[in-house]
């Protein structure tokens, strides 16, 4: 009986029609003769209650549910969520779903309404967008059905209560694996790169064809075979490339509900199996006040899953990160020349000079990318109209510090340092674009 009780409840149309006969029963003071009808009414209304009741609870139906969630979820993406439900009534019933979502989406008015035919099964799909990597705790699937009267409802609740961890992005990954090996990175913005040089390894001699480079003739074996030979390369392979990721309190800015942090790891995952898809190695660490999350640069079959897993348990540790620390561990653990990509973040030029000499240094050995990232909340206030004197002074510091950043890019390409300022949005498709400029350019 109490579990009877627990799971009854009473539908915004039960509480209306109710209202209309307490009205009634009001009006009756004024008007006598509505006395009766108004008793009618109550006495069929009390009547379809308990009926709708009964439909419910004493009938042989029931409603049955289940949450179908991935094994993990992409961070900073739309991950589907999927909910079953089947109807053993011998009627039509309403429903109204209300997942309890995990407590980092802060989500209290999640809720689905619609309808379930006779002895029908219908799957309904939500997305949800984690914004931060970890452990997110589903709790219970409760569904509330209610029979055509409408009246009261009955609460059917699916302990359902699941942990899913959220992943760096791999959603993200899957979808540049398929275009870098599909040629269809330009329609995201990625620019064709003119090859300059020969700085590719020999592969063979071929017969010339229409469209084949003329410096590649083979003259030797031209003259020999009595007909156009060419030589043929293909691109160096087997270059280690590391992502180098700097996880001091500076990436942990946010951006459209991302930190920096979060933007650096989904687009070291994702370069990470491009240079392993090209035959490149690759590697990645991690460093603040120490260094962190080493993963040696390989491309054994392994080698994803060990960086994916590295990834997903970087945290920002909230202190200002030692480059000169950096240096050393680079100096002392790196011996080849490398290509070293550094997700950073610099907001002033002093900040920059502070550092400026370890990145010159490690610059020295290996080539290193700096990749920091525009403020793009500076960028829409530098855009907007200046309405007050308040707001053109609040207007010119922001220009001020905007122009920094492009005094920062400068000052690092005086010293001969690779640079990318970039939108967080558009960070891992600047990463691919620089990473296959290095390759094309044969500057690794």
């Amino acid at each position: 009986m109490k579990s009877i009780i627990k799971n009854t409840y009473l539908e915004k149309r039960f509480f209306i029609v109710l209202t209309g006969i307490v009205i009634g029963f009001l009006l009756s003071f004024i008007f006598p003769d509505l006395m009766g009808v108004v008793k009618l009414l109550f006495f069929v209304f009390v009547l379809a209650s308990m009926v709708d009741f009964l439909l419910l609870f004493a009938s042989k139906g029931v409603l049955l549910g289940q949450r179908i969630i991935p094994e993990k979820l992409s961070n900073g993406d739309e991950n589907e969520i999927e909910i079953s439900l089947s109807n053993s009534y011998l009627f039509p019933v309403g429903i109204k779903i209300i997942d309890e979502l995990p407590l980092q989406f802060q989500k209290r008015d999640f809720r689905i309404l619609s309808s379930l035919g006779k002895g029908k099964k219908k799957r309904y799909t939500y997305q949800l967008r984690p914004t931060e990597r970890g452990v997110y705790a589903f709790g219970n699937l409760n569904v509330f059905a209610s029979s055509p009267l409408g009246l009261v409802a009955k609460k059917y609740t699916f302990s359902n209560q699941q942990e899913v961890p959220v992943y760096p992005s791999f959603l993200q990954l899957r979808k540049y694996n398929l275009m870098a090996f599909t040629n269809r990175l330009f329609e995201y913005g990625l620019k064709k790169i003119r090859r300059i040089g020969h700085t590719m390894e020999f592969e063979q001699i071929k017969d010339y064809v229409q469209g084949d480079d003329i410096r590649n003739i083979n003259w030797k074996a031209t003259a020999k075979r009595g007909q156009l030979m060419v030589n043929q390369f293909q691109d160096e392979r087997s270059q280690p490339i590391y992502s180098i990721i700097d996880k001091g309190r500076v990436m942990k800015m946010p951006f459209e509900g991302l930190s920096l942090l979060d933007y650096a790891v989904n687009s070291s995952l994702v370069i990470s199996n491009i240079a392993i898809k090209k035959q490149d190695k690759a590697g990645m660490f991690a460093f603040s006040n120490k260094i962190e999350n080493r993963v040696v640069a390989d491309r054994r079959s392994s080698q994803m899953n060990l960086i994916l897993e590295t990834l997903y348990n970087i945290k920002t540790n909230f202190v200002e990160s030692d480059y000169s620390l950096l240096y050393a561990d680079i100096k002392r653990n790196i011996n080849h020349r490398n290509l070293l990509l550094l997700y950073t973040n610099f907001e002033t030029l002093d900040a920059l000079e502070r550092q400026l000499p370890y990145l010159k240094a490690i610059a020295k050995q290996h080539l290193l990318v700096v990749i920091f990232f525009e403020n793009t909340e500076l960028n829409h206030f530098v855009a907007e109209k200046a309405q007050t004197t308040q707001q053109i002074f609040e207007k010119t510091i922001a220009e001020k510090f905007v122009y920094e950043k492009k005094l920062i890019v400068n000052e690092l390409r005086k010293h001969g340092i690779q640079t990318i300022l970039t939108k967080p949005e558009n960070l891992t498709i600047n990463t691919i674009n620089k990473y296959l400029e290095i390759k094309a350019r044969g500057l690794l």
